[in-house]
């Protein structure tokens, strides 16, 4: 073992070649210390390092440290020839203890990690590396020390075979820059541990030879590469034997009781690679579900025969919670249960997914609201009656009864998120303190892994929420058209981003289509997003003319500031006249599919300048159209995909469009396969399709009433002959009415043009009522003694729906009622 650099070794200690020391140490062996900053870049090159990896230091210096350590699958480019300088080997894949180095060059670990490459150098043959890698806690640019050292070279210094494996000793002499004694800097390797507790670890460690460094409730030690040194026969032996005198409680025999010993120096190291296999197999993703599987399936059978996994009820909704101490009201829910016993035996006595409470006589209160770990050697008949008390209709005494109790909480930043109930089977030793010490780290990695998935689930549900309550909810059907809408989130920066759609009813009969999209993802664009599509729907209301509408959604994005463009397509649709009047901003132009013959085309309109970029104009086209005609916008997450020409998306976008569907909802969904944006695209997808079903002209009926107060007698006549001609005579009274009094009020204010009377009977009864006025009416509270201020409250009253809305000539008034059912 290294007790210090190849600059304190003397030139004929350097191979590798000196005696062996007495038990627990080696000789002096050259350690290659390795510095990599945040960067990735190597900081720092021992020449230690230059010796084992044949490279020298200016050639080290400033390079990607993955490129010159062996990082598994890696094979590094060969330096230039410098001097006398060997060429630069390449590494094979090596099945040693722990997570492969590139995993902690990547940053992807926060706690040591070991393990064993092998290094294939021109002119030396094969050679064994051992490495270590610490993280590096600091203000300072160091991210990661790097130790490594000759496996052969132990080898052949341990000639005896006593070591199967061994850990580097903390030298207290090196050339690492900034500090004279390596040991000292145990506090930013182990963040938890002390200065004293630190001098103390690398004392025992020179001392014994071996890793035993410490349980940590907080931080993952080292742990040390297997090095494949073969058993000797007589040795195994007389392990086996101590192993057995103390299972039985024997004490070990004289010739026996060194190998008792380093049986327990095996025990801790056996425990050690426990955790670290237990630490790889856990966190693979942030998924919160896969996460509990993986930590309850990570116990058993090694550790444990039975292990129930049980969280907070707001960790599995993903919710927040308070995190203060939980009480005998907190839900805990069984998530996960994972045992070696036959099949089903715990299917029914205690479910997954179970939610119950846990009065505080029991263990499992005393470990949640402790956080810490409480062990029952054996569950006696009087506490299982007590735990099974609490499962009603259910004996569950029969299945812990005799068995050996381990309870462990699942803690991140001191908040227990949940615990984890350990149980042996009753002809397996019991749980011991070791075991205890050991279930703690466990719970304690499991807990930091599970508070991952879950603030990353939260995280995810809160960007769904904040997206979905700035989506419409579009309803299937408006007057003249049929809708369908599909929304697909990225996959970039939590889900959220600025592609909006919209259906807003228009005046007239007619609703208007938009599809947008702000650029750039996240919250910030989220909330663009927001503001455009409700000046949108404002603006839309006001029944502006779609150039307009732009024009002013522009000028409204210059005074929200430059940070953002986005792009608008905007459609309105008139049933009745049988037309399309759009205009773009910047977007990707719509699909046109027409019913006659099925055909599909991108409608070649004037695109006009993306919004926010102020000063371009806009301009209205005019679209005619038929009944069964589809209109497909999108944005451009649909259409476009990284390293391919747009016009390919948009040819499969109209290629797909004009497949046939059964409905609408199947329409869609063939143009999201053709398209394949369920298979890993980064932009989020806004689709809007509209069936453009018309109006009968045999369903509209119109009259032009002269602003006179002896039309509004006409104005009710008109009205009931036409719903007796539809069939809706039961309509007939309310209509009436609700057209007098609207009918009055157009005759009172306007001014010179006649007064619009309009009935449409579609999916509803609409009527509307025009005149040159722009003053909006209000709803009032009229009293008994008032003259004037009814007609709206009645209209407000009778009408299913009703509302005002300013025309480019004045105003119109509308209401509706619902059809009597056909029989």
């Amino acid at each position: 073992m290294d007790r210090g650099t190849e600059r304190d070794a003397p030139p004929e200690r350097r191979a590798g070649d000196g005696a062996a020391t007495e038990r627990g140490g080696a000789g002096r062996i050259p350690l290659a210390v390795v510095v990599v900053d945040r960067d990735g870049l190597v900081s720092h090159w021992s020449r230690g390092a230059r010796r084992l990896f044949s490279l020298a230091k200016e050639d080290a210096i400033g390079r990607p440290a993955a490129d010159l350590l062996p990082v598994t699958g890696a094979l590094p480019e060969e330096p230039e020839e410098s001097g006398d300088e060997e060429p630069y080997g390449a590494y094979a894949a090596y099945d040693g203890l722990g997570p492969g180095l590139g995993a902690s060059l990547g940053g992807g670990l926060s706690y040591p990690a070991a393990g064993r490459a092998r290094l294939s150098a021109a002119g030396a043959g094969r050679v064994d590396v051992l490495w270590w890698a610490y993280p590096l806690v600091g203000p300072g640019r160091e991210r990661l020390l790097v130790l490594a050292a000759d496996a052969d070279g132990l080898l052949r210094t341990d000639k005896a075979g006593t070591f199967e494996r061994i850990a580097p000793g903390f030298a207290l002499h090196t050339d690492f820059p900034g500090s004279e004694e390596l040991a000292r800097r145990l506090p930013e390797i182990l963040p938890s541990m002390s200065v004293g507790d630190s001098a103390r670890i690398v004392a025992q460690v020179l001392e014994l030879g071996y890793p035993i460094l410490e349980f940590s409730h907080n931080d993952r030690v080292p742990v040390t590469p297997d090095w494949g040194v073969p058993r000797r026969v007589e040795r195994r032996e007389r392990r086996e034997r101590a192993a057995r005198a103390l299972a039985a409680g024997e004490p070990v025999p004289e010739e026996l009781r060194d190998e008792g010993e380093d049986l327990e120096y095996a025990a801790v190291r056996e425990r050690l690679e426990f955790l670290n296999e237990v630490s790889s197999r856990i966190g693979t993703s942030l998924d919160l579900s896969r996460t509990i599987v993986e930590v309850s399936k990570a116990v058993v059978p090694r550790f444990t025969d039975v292990a129930g996994t049980y969280l907070r009820e707001q960790v599995v909704a993903g919710e927040g919670f308070d995190e203060g101490v939980p009480d005998t009201t907190t839900l805990w829910h069984r998530v996960a249960l994972e045992h070696t016993d036959e099949p089903g035996r715990w299917d029914d006595v205690v479910p997954v997914g179970e939610a119950m409470p846990f009065p505080a006589h029991t263990p499992f209160f005393q470990c949640m609201t402790t956080g810490e770990p409480v062990l029952v050697p054996r569950i006696s008949e009087e506490m299982g009656h007590a735990i099974a008390s609490q499962f009603e209709k259910r004996d569950i005494r029969p299945l812990i009864t005799g068995r050996s109790m381990l309870v462990v909480p699942l803690k991140a930043r001191h908040v227990v998120l949940g615990f984890m109930i350990l149980l042996r089977h009753p002809e397996r030793q019991v749980f011991n303190d070791m075991d205890r010490v050991t279930g703690a780290e466990l719970a304690a990695r499991a807990g930091l892994v599970l508070d991952n998935a879950r603030m990353y689930t939260y995280q995810e549900n809160v960007a769904e929420t904040l997206q979905d309550s700035m989506l419409p909810h579009i309803p299937p059907r408006m007057a003249g058209c049929d809708i369908a809408t599909r929304y697909l989130p990225g996959t970039l920066l939590g889900r959220i981003g600025g592609d909006w759609f919209d259906a807003v009813k228009l005046p007239g009969a007619r609703t208007a289509f938009v599809v947008g999209d702000v650029m750039g993802h996240g919250l910030n664009s989220a909330a663009m997003m927001g503001q455009l599509r409700t000046a949108v729907q404002t603006m839309a209301a006001l029944d502006l003319p779609p150039a307009q509408l732009l024009r002013n959604l522009d000028d409204l994005a210059q005074r929200l500031g430059d940070t953002y463009l986005a792009t608008c397509l905007y459609a309105v649709y008139d049933p009745i006249a049988g037309e399309l009047r759009l205009a773009n901003a910047g977007h990707i132009p719509p699909v046109l599919v027409r019913a006659a013959d099925g055909r599909s085309e991108l409608l070649e309109l004037p695109t006009g300048a993306p919004i926010g970029v102020g000063g371009v104009p806009f301009e209205t086209a005019r679209v005619p159209v038929e009944p069964g005609d589809r209109l497909v916008m999108c944005t451009d997450g649909l259409v476009e995909v990284r390293g391919e020409d747009i016009g390919v998306g948009l040819a499969t976008l109209c290629e797909s469009a004009a497949h046939p569907a059964a409905s609408m909802d199947d329409a869609c969904d063939t143009i999201i396969r053709a398209l394949n944006t369920q298979g890993g695209r980064k932009d989020d997808v806004a689709l809007l399709m509209a069936r453009l079903g018309g109006i009968d002209p045999d369903d509209v009926a119109e009259w032009r009433l002269v602003p006179e107060p002896s039309e509004v007698g006409r104005a009710r006549a008109v009205v009931r002959e036409q719903l007796h001609d539809w069939g809706l005579p039961k309509l007939a009274d309310s209509t009436e009415l609700m057209v007098s009094e609207l009918v009055t009020n157009a005759v009172l204010h306007s001014h010179a043009r006649p007064v619009a009377l309009r009935l449409v009977r579609g999916d509803t009864l609409l009527c509307e009522v025009e005149d040159d006025d722009h003053e909006l009416p209000t709803l009032l509270d009229a009293r008994p003694t008032d003259e004037f201020g009814r007609g709206l409250r009645v209209v407000s009253t009778l009408a299913r729906q009703w509302g005002t809305s300013r025309t480019t000539t004045g105003k119109s008034v509308w209401f509706e009622l619902t059809l009597p059912r056909r029989r």
